[in-house]
């Protein structure tokens, strides 16, 4: 089971296992308390420790989507503290990352594994739960 933990403006998701296929925000446990960005930020923390060896799917995807129509929204992802992919994503209810598998495998550690998803909305906004999703292992 993975672990939820929530703090000021982040969403930290512990996982414990490897996942196989595509997990939606809900199945992960975050709840809907969280899915209310009313200053616009959102920091999505995914410790990968606890789960050994990676065996990504081989384009790890997150995909967020949102109720509000977006004007435009800026997302970095990080992977044990480099940046492996800024964007600007323009007008929609969602935004698809497509991390490069061969990138997470070369930063991978053995102790610790973070991923941290920091996105930045034009406005307040609602996150869609059961349509946001990960999918990063095979």
């Amino acid at each position: 089971m993975n672990k939820v933990e929530i703090n000021q403006g982040e969403i930290k998701v512990k996982f414990n296992e490897p996942t196989t296929g595509k997990v939606s925000f809900e199945e992960l446990g975050i709840s809907n308390e969280v899915a209310e960005l009313e200053s616009g930020l959102l920091r999505l923390v995914f410790d990968l420790e606890g789960i050994g060896e990676h065996d990504y799917y081989q384009v790890p995807t997150i995909e967020v989507f949102y109720e509000e129509k977006m004007s435009e929204t800026h997302w970095i992802c990080e992977f044990n503290g480099k940046t492996i992919l800024d964007k600007l994503d323009h007008h929609g209810h969602s935004t698809i990352l497509l991390l490069n598998r061969n990138v997470l495998s070369e930063l991978e550690q053995h102790h610790e594994n973070v991923l941290i998803v920091h996105a930045e909305f034009p406005e307040s906004a609602k996150l869609n739960l059961k349509e946001s999703s990960v999918h990063l292992f095979k």
